[in-house]
C-alpha cells in the first residue's frame, strides 16, 4: 500500500466528467509524476488530495486514513504540503518573516499574529527559519523583500515555507510554470536535493517533459479524466499512445 491511495475517484462538474474511475498509488519516498493535456483532469484530481473538492465517487487515504472531508488546514497538519502554480507567499514581508510565519504555525497549530518585534525572544522560530532557508539556499536572502524576489527565488522560498511544515507527502502544481530554463533546472536540482536529505513523497503535476523525466519514478498518465497508463519514465517514453498523443505533442 502506497503513503497516498486513490480508488475509484470521480467527479463531475455538471455536465462534465472531469474524472472518472481514477486508480492511483502513490509509494512512500519516491517521486510519482501525473501528466496528460490540457483538460485531462490533473489540477482537478490534486484538488481532491488537498480538499479543495470532495469527489463523488471513491476515496484518498493519505497513510491509512481518508482525506475526505476534512479542510485544508486539517490535511496540511497530517503531512501534506502543497506548492502551488503560482508560488503561494506574503509578498509584503521579508524572505525571513515568510518561512517564520510557517514556523510558528507549524509549532502552534496555527498562526497567531505574532508581533515580529518580540521575534528575537523566538529563538527557536529564528533557528528554524534559518534552517529551512539554508536547506534551499536561500540564507543570503532573509532580508530580501519577498516582491523583488526572482520567480525561481520565489518558489525557493515557497518550498521552504511547505518544509517548515515537516510534510511527509509534497505536492507540486506546475513548480517550474513560467521559469526560464535555468531557474527550471535550478528547481530541479533543488527538489533532488530536498528528496536526498527528507524521507519525502512527491507528487507532481508537470507539462514539462524535462522536469518529469529528471525527477519522477513512476508516471501516471490522464486522458480525458482517466488513467491512460502508468509506468516508469523509460517505458511511458516509448508508449505508443502516450508518445503519439502526449509526449509528441509537447515536445
Amino acid at each position: 500500500m502506497g503513503i497516498l491511495e486513490v480508488k475509484n475517484v470521480g467527479k463531475r462538474f455538471g455536465g462534465l466528467q472531469a474524472l472518472s474511475d481514477v486508480n492511483l498509488s502513490v509509494q512512500e519516498n519516491s517521486v510519482h509524476a501525473i501528466i496528460g493535456p490540457n483538460g485531462a483532469g490533473k489540477s482537478t484530481l490534486l484538488n481532491c488530495f488537498v480538499g479543495k473538492l470532495i469527489p463523488d465517487t471513491g476515496s484518498v487515504m493519505f497513510n491509512g486514513q481518508s482525506v475526505l472531508g476534512l479542510k485544508p488546514h486539517q490535511i496540511n497538519q497530517m503531512g501534506i504540503s502543497r506548492v502551488f502554480q503560482t508560488p503561494e507567499i506574503f509578498s509584503d514581508l521579508d524572505v525571513m518573516e515568510n518561512v517564520m510565519i510557517s514556523c510558528f504555525a507549524r509549532r502552534d497549530g496555527s498562526f497567531r499574529m505574532h508581533p515580529f518585534e518580540t521575534v528575537a525572544h523566538e529563538t527557536d522560530i529564528v533557528e528554524q527559519a534559518e534552517k529551512m532557508l539554508t536547506e534551499v539556499n536561500m540564507i543570503d536572502k532573509r532580508h530580501m523583500h519577498a516582491s523583488s524576489l526572482s520567480r525561481g527565488d520565489k518558489r525557493r522560498l515557497e518550498m521552504a515555507m511547505c518544509l517548515a511544515q515537516e510534510p511527509k507527502l509534497l505536492l507540486l502544481d506546475e513548480p517550474t510554470a513560467g521559469m526560464a530554463r535555468a531557474d527550471t533546472n535550478n528547481t530541479i536540482d533543488l527538489l533532488k536535493e530536498i528528496r536526498e536529505k527528507r524521507d519525502i513523497t512527491m507528487a507532481i503535476i508537470e507539462h514539462d517533459m524535462h522536469v518529469v523525466f529528471s525527477l519522477a519514478d513512476r508516471i501516471t498518465v490522464l486522458a480525458q479524466g482517466t488513467p491512460l497508463v502508468e509506468d516508469t519514465p523509460e517505458n511511458i517514453k516509448g508508449h505508443p499512445k502516450v508518445k503519439e498523443a502526449y509526449l509528441g505533442e509537447a515536445a
